[in-house]
Formats: structure tokens, sequence, C-alpha cells
């Protein structure tokens, strides 16, 4: 018998620590080689750590929502068999004599092993779906690496219908109060939210924009398109817009180090999309915005938002963005408030499209029309740029035409 000892391991970009954010094991539970121990966040990426052995969980050295130094002690495993070599970078043997906590004996694990584990294998993302959906994970037959449920199983498992509750004659009074600790996911979202709402002298400006036309040539391409090629919503021709209007005002597509007292303006045009995933609000950036045509922008889009809400998005496409869109589709409002994402300068909000009476002169007419709600740095942008630039997308979308004409000039 020997003892392995697991790191937090070095996840590379400086990253000094990490936060714990799911544990899927507890002391006692034995383990085979590959399953997913812990989920650990920084602030670029979750990243699952899996078991280098089979053997038996002795010990846990945080609690959900502690921050973890790398290569601090993060779990011990009783071995089996003897000690072997373990990966450098995550993990150290050490003799089994060196154990303090009690322990259990731990036999050859058999086919079965994992089903001794009493907490379902899942990842945070789905857990957090299924707590949403009122689920038990217990319920749901998993379909991933060593019986993981993955979110494909939990789409089976509401297709077919999900057991309905019974419900009482009379409604009960509930006294119940539930306290929720804010770790992962939903502590950077909150930090990041209060670094900019603190920081940053945020000035919204709105403006209503006929979509009639653009929404008649879109419907149009994406009746044409070929079988290779995405559907398009409306945040393609926006990004479009956008690359156009910044080169007339390159001085919102750019970043702001308050502490220096320096801005950076980018000639390319990396756009952060956020992103509702499961577990919480994400920026994927679609990168070179200006070198990309509507199509390109289209599944480039599709790819980011699904990645993102599958939780395999990489590290290196949640960063770097100088301009940020949001979106909330059919639930856009009439207007929203946007906060900037920290460090940009900008942030274009989406609002819901609407039908509504406009004057044309001498009758009103049916069209559809939609606000942009846009918020940007008051420190480094102007209340007059920031109008000429909204007033700039605002001409290219209700002509639509422009925006092919000027991607093929530039």
């Amino acid at each position: 018998m020997g003892e392995l000892v697991i790191e937090m391991p070095d996840v590379g970009e400086g990253v000094a620590e990490a936060e714990l954010v799911e544990w899927f094991v507890k002391p006692g539970d034995p383990v085979l080689e590959d399953m997913v121990l812990a989920a650990v966040m920084t602030d670029k990426a979750t990243v699952e750590i899996p078991s280098p052995v089979n053997g038996t969980i002795l010990w846990l050295g945080a609690e959900i929502g502690d921050k973890v130094a790398v290569k601090a002690p993060l779990l011990r495993i009783e071995v089996a068999g003897g000690v072997g070599e373990a990966p450098e970078t995550s993990a150290q043997m050490v003799p089994a004599a060196a154990n303090v906590e009690a322990s259990s004996s731990y036999a050859e694990p058999h086919p079965a092993i994992h089903e001794q584990v009493q907490k379902p294998l899942a990842s945070p993302a789905v857990r957090l779906q299924a707590k949403e959906a009122g689920l038990d994970l217990h319920d749901i037959r998993g379909t991933g690496p060593l019986g993981a449920i993955t979110h494909e199983d939990m789409e089976l498992y509401l297709a077919k219908g999900a057991p309905a509750r019974s419900k009482s004659a009379e409604p009960a009074r509930k006294t119940e109060v539930e306290e929720i600790r804010l770790t992962g996911l939903r502590r950077r979202i909150a930090e990041k939210m209060t670094l900019a709402a603190s920081r940053i002298p945020h000035i919204t400006y709105v403006e209503e924009i006929d979509v009639t036309d653009l929404e008649d040539l879109r419907s149009r391409m994406n009746e044409d398109r070929t079988p290779d090629q995405p559907k398009l919503t409306i945040l393609p021709f926006l990004m479009q817009a956008l690359v156009i209007a910044i080169a007339e005002q390159p001085g919102v597509n750019a970043t702001f180090n308050d502490e220096a007292g320096i801005i950076t303006r980018h000639s390319a045009v990396h756009i952060g999309i956020a992103t509702q995933t499961p577990a919480g609000l994400t920026v994927p950036v679609l990168r070179n915005a200006e070198a990309r045509d509507v199509w390109d922008c289209a599944t480039q889009l599709n790819r980011l938002a699904e990645a993102a809400r599958t939780g395999t998005v990489l590290r290196e496409e949640l960063t770097g963005s100088t301009i940020t869109i949001t979106s909330l589709g059919a639930l856009g409002g009439v207007v929203t408030t946007p906060i900037i994402n920290h460090p940009e300068v900008a942030i274009i909000g989406v609002n819901k499209i609407m039908m509504r009476p406009v004057w044309d002169g001498n009758r009103f007419i049916p069209r559809k029309m939609m606000n942009l709600s846009s918020s940007f740095d008051h420190r480094v942008v102007d209340g007059w740029d920031a109008a000429t630039f909204i007033q700039r997308i605002k001409a290219l979308i209700e002509t639509p035409s422009l925006i092919s004409i000027e991607y093929v000039v530039r």
C-alpha cells in the first residue's frame, strides 16, 4: 500500500491559485484512474482534476469556495499494489505511514466500482442544470467516460419526461431559508461586475433602429443558404456594422488601464459575446471580426456559444476582447443598462425586436423596431463620440446593403 498526494495543478498562464468549486468524491470513496476528483476555477476557465491511479480517497484538503495555491496538497489517495510513479505536475507519492487520517482497506477494483461512489459523476455545469430543473442525478443514466452524466444525457432524460411532482391538496406554508455561498463562476461574475461598476463611470446611450429591411434580407439569405452555411441571426450583421463604425471611431475599440492611465486602441476587432450558460455568464471572444464576412461571423458565433454552454470553451477564447456585445434575445426588453466588460470602454446591448407603428410622413405603417442600449466609459469616450458611433451603426443596420459594400471595399 502507498499514499498519493494530489497537488493543485499548475494550469499555466501565470496562475498562482485556483478556487475549488466542486468535489466529486469524499473520504472512503473508491476511485478509478482518470475518474474526475474535483473541479477548480481560475480567472479564465474551469479545470477538472482526474485521478492518476486506482485507489481510495483518504483526505480532502480544501472546502468548496477555498482558494488553493498551485502545488499545495489537495487530496490524498491510498493506492493498492504499492507506490508507483506519479505525474510531477499534479501529484507526489509519499509513504503510507505519513497518513495521519483514518483509512479503510481497499481491494483490487471490480467492474462496478464506479457504482459504489454515492455521488453521480457530472461536471459543475451539468449539476447546476439538474439543480435548476429540480432533478436528481441519481435518476439519470450517464453515458460519458466512467458513467459521467453529460448534457446530452440530461436532454434525453427531460425529453422522455421527468417524473411529475405530486401536489398536496392545500399549499403548505414554507418557512425554510437557504444560504448559498458565492463560489466558482458566480463569484467571478460578482467580482468583475463590482470592479466594473465601482471603477467605470458609465454613460448609457439608447437609440431606436428600424430593422425591417435587415430582417427581410436575413430571411432571404437564410432561405438561400447552402447546407454548410449557418442560420443567420441579427448578431453577425451587427458585428459587421461594428467593424465599419469602429474604423471611423477607433476610440471605442480600446482597453483602459486606469491604474497606469494608459488607453490602448486596438486595430483588431475582437468581439466579446456575453453568453448565458448553465453555470453563469461567460464572455467568449470572436477574434478578428474585421477579417470575416457575415457567414464566417455566424459560424464562429455558433461555435463559441455552444462551447460556452457545454463548458468546452478554451481558456484563450475567454480573454482578449476589445469590445463586447450583450443580447438577451427575445427576453431583451425595451431598454437595458449594460455594464462594461472591464477593462474595455464600450459594450453594445441588443434589445428585442418589436413591431411598432411608425409615421412615414403621411400615415402610420408597421415596422420592425429594435433598441440598442449601449454603455461607454465616460472617462475616455465623450458623449458626442458615443452618439456618433451608435448613429453610424444605426445607418448601416437600417440600410443593410451598405454593410456588404463596405466589406468589399475593405
